[in-house]
Formats: C-alpha cells, sequence, structure tokens
C-alpha cells in the first residue's frame, strides 16, 4: 500500500475562537488547542508540511479584522509560525477558495490533508467538501477541532450535538474522521486511515434505530 504523501491544514486557530465574538464550545478549546499543537509537533517531527490558514477581513470587520488582536492565531500555534511550510489567508469558508493552497499541494505532490482547527461547523466541513472534487483524501482530527452552539430560525443545536453530527457525517463520506494520537500513529507508520463510505454508515444507522 502506499503511504500517503500528507500535510497538516491547521485551519483558523484565531484568538476570535477564545476571546472574541465565536468561542469555541465543544470540545473544551483549551484541550482542542493542545492537541493541535501536538499534531503539529508531530508533523514537523515526521517532516510532514504545516500549512496554517488565517481567515482575514477588512479592519472593520466584527470578527477576524485584519490586524486585530482576534485576528491573531493562537498563541500555540503563533509559536510556529516561521516554521510553517505555508501561510494562507483567505475570505471564504474553504481553504480553496481564492487560495493558491490547490496549487501548491500539487506542487508538494500532496496527496493527503489533515485538517485540524474551527469551526467543525464552517471551515472544516467547506474545507473537506471542496478537497472531493479536487481529488485530495481529506483526513479531521476530532480532538483537534471544534463548534460552537448554534440557534437560528431555522432550529437549535448544542456546540457538542454540532461536532459529534459532524464529525459523523464526515466519515461517512468526505474524510477519515480519527483524533490525534491514532492519526499520530499512522502518520509515524507510514499508513493511511480507514474510513466509512454513506452506503456502510446508512446500512449502520438503520441497524440502531
Amino acid at each position: 500500500m502506499t503511504a500517503p504523501r500528507r500535510a497538516l491544514i491547521v485551519i483558523d486557530a484565531q484568538q476570535e475562537y477564545f476571546d472574541g465574538l465565536l468561542p469555541i464550545q465543544y470540545p473544551d478549546r483549551n484541550e482542542s488547542i493542545a492537541r493541535i499543537r501536538a499534531a503539529i509537533d508531530a508533523a514537523e517531527q515526521s517532516d510532514t508540511p504545516v500549512v496554517l490558514v488565517q481567515h482575514e477581513l477588512p479592519a472593520e470587520a466584527p470578527v477576524f479584522a485584519s490586524g486585530s488582536a482576534t485576528w491573531q492565531n493562537h498563541l500555540e500555534v503563533a509559536a510556529h509560525e516561521e516554521r510553517a511550510s505555508k501561510r494562507i489567508s483567505k475570505q471564504f469558508s474553504s481553504i480553496f477558495a481564492g487560495t493558491d493552497l490547490e496549487a501548491w499541494l500539487r506542487g508538494q505532490a500532496i496527496d493527503t490533508i489533515t485538517l485540524v482547527g474551527y469551526m467543525t461547523n464552517n471551515c472544516v466541513l467547506a474545507s473537506a467538501a471542496a478537497a472531493e472534487p479536487l481529488g485530495f483524501a481529506v483526513e479531521v482530527l476530532s480532538d483537534a477541532t471544534g463548534a460552537i452552539d448554534l440557534a437560528n430560525e431555522a432550529g437549535s443545536a448544542p456546540a457538542r450535538q454540532v461536532h459529534e453530527t459532524l464529525m459523523t457525517l464526515l466519515h461517512s463520506n468526505w474524510a477519515a474522521v480519527t483524533d490525534t494520537d491514532t492519526w499520530t500513529a499512522a502518520l509515524q507508520a507510514g499508513e493511511p486511515l480507514d474510513k466509512s463510505d454513506l452506503v456502510t454508515s446508512a446500512a449502520h444507522g438503520r441497524s440502531e434505530q
């Protein structure tokens, strides 16, 4: 079996999700940022490229305002900025929209992207889905991502329900979902991660009802 050529993509691990208007609620944000740091450390130790992504909006925006304190990467991630293989600024949910990431990944012969960061219910989901037609295999680390409580005219859902539902959804089609320790072991062994598929997930879902 061919070993995957991975890149670790750290999505928007910014202060906005800690001190701003969008605090991560589940998993605990202090625990998830520690797992992000652990994934970065593991990637660096194995010479796996690390890409740091920051959402950036105009200076007058209420969130992710360019140059603001909450636009900055969390200190656990900022410590790696100078060593990052690539840094990207984005304005859309997907890490591919309006960026040169796809071209850079192909130039590095990367075939598998590992997603960590925030939020599960926005940029992680959008990026995993966007990778499918581009032909990249996707991995998502469930303990190194995070969601927020949601409520609007369509309904409401607490962050834990949002996160766990989306991890199940991602693993059913768009990504291999696992935790940071399992991923690190696969990274060190040069092995791919297993994922489910929609038909199998649907069958298991029916059997549990």
